[in-house]
């Protein structure tokens, strides 16, 4: 029977026999779910940033070493992960698509890239340009995330989503076709659904057999349309308490398929932006309390737990 892995880390170094470090980057795309092409205004809980904070602005030049040190730690060439976080990272013409994932798959800091993107931005021409990638860089790898967050329409509309469960079946069904890992973002406490609704969505994926899952808390944010709608009218939101989360997340965590890899448990974006839940701020005492409910449902039996 295969690993089930709830520590990414663990899961980099039993693969790749070391640890890895991403390297968020941005690349001055934007999304087609804010500039008129799909909706505008983005996805609600999105902000100014696209869910890239912290992130290093990549043009496709070499990067200095000084700009990935991690912890003031020196770190061996080729244990990154140039990770495109920033917006929708296939949302630009192919040439300039293939000049920055080329210099990232050339340069020897890189052990491999991990594309952040919509299902709706995977055109035959982006499978090719991946296809092509893939084969002329054996030695790297090249995954590439989606934002699902639910499988639920009427979630996906009051999100603001722009896009059908049938088009992120498809891209998942490209991907897969040429060997492309696919990794996988869901949310937990989205407004309106309920334990059901949210075990529905993991399987789901594991009928899509995936590769990877990062699951996330809602983050009510300063300078989000969520935000601002929360902080207008609290009362018409239930926000999370961490017991509750915490009783979710390990449910998720025993419906998932054992081969697919658990990325991320828990946010912890910029607290300086952050509304609410408070409590999701302290990220160790939230993995602990998970590790504790693992341990109480028995759900770790031949499991690695969070490190």
């Amino acid at each position: 029977m295969k690993q089930l892995y709830y520590s990414f880390p663990q899961y980099l170094k039993d693969t790749f026999g070391r640890k890895l470090y991403k390297v968020a980057l941005e690349t001055g795309m934007t999304c087609p779910n804010r500039d008129g092409k799909v909706a505008v205004g983005g996805c609600i809980f999105c902000g100014e940033g696209g869910s890239g904070d912290f992130t290093i602005y990549y043009e496709g030049k070499r990067l200095s070493r000084e700009e990935l040190i991690y912890n003031h730690q020196e770190i061996p060439k080729g244990n990154y992960i140039a990770y495109f976080q920033s917006f929708t990272n296939t949302y630009a013409p192919i040439a300039k698509l293939r000049e920055i994932f080329t210099a990232a798959l050339q340069d020897d800091l890189f052990s491999g890239i991990s594309i952040a993107t919509r299902p709706d931005c995977l055109g035959e021409d982006v499978i090719s340009l991946l296809k092509e990638l893939k084969a002329n860089y054996p030695n790297k790898f090249i995954w590439v995330e989606l934002g699902l967050q639910t499988i639920h329409e009427s979630t996906a509309k009051w999100m603001n989503r722009g896009y059908s469960l049938e088009v992120f079946d498809e891209a998942v069904k490209n991907l897969k076709t040429i060997n492309i890992d696919v990794i996988v973002h869901i949310i937990i406490g989205l407004l309106g659904e309920d334990r059901k609704m949210l075990l529905e969505t993991i399987q789901h994926l594991n009928a899509c057999s995936i590769d990877g899952v990062k699951l996330q808390l809602l983050h009510y944010l300063k300078n989000t349309r969520l935000g601002v709608q929360y902080l207008s009218n609290p009362s018409q939101y239930h926000v999370l308490e961490m017991d509750e989360y915490v009783e979710l997340v390990t449910e998720c965590i025993a419906y998932l398929d054992e081969h697919i890899v658990i990325h991320r448990l828990t946010g912890d974006g910029n607290a300086d932006e952050l509304i609410a839940p408070r409590w999701s701020t302290d990220k160790w005492r939230v993995l602990n309390s998970i590790n504790h409910m693992l341990k109480i449902k028995n759900y770790t039996q031949g499991c690695k737990l969070l490190k």
